[in-house]
């Protein structure tokens, strides 16, 4: 069964999070005046990537 409209929205929504937290990751690494940050931020991409698949997963 396919993906319904609030599956792919959901997904969509966190694809731009992950490329706005990637983005934001470069700029701390290339800083890195907190690495706290950094590794907060590859938290959240992480999180993010499982979502999709979790939804992906349930379809």
């Amino acid at each position: 069964m396919g993906l319904n409209k609030k599956q792919k929205k959901q997904i969509d929504v966190a694809r731009k999070k992950i490329q706005n937290f990637r983005q934001r990751l470069t700029g701390a690494k290339e800083q890195m005046d907190d690495p706290q940050e950094v590794k907060n931020l590859e938290q959240e991409i992480a999180n993010q990537e499982a979502l999709i698949k979790k939804i992906q997963e349930e379809s």
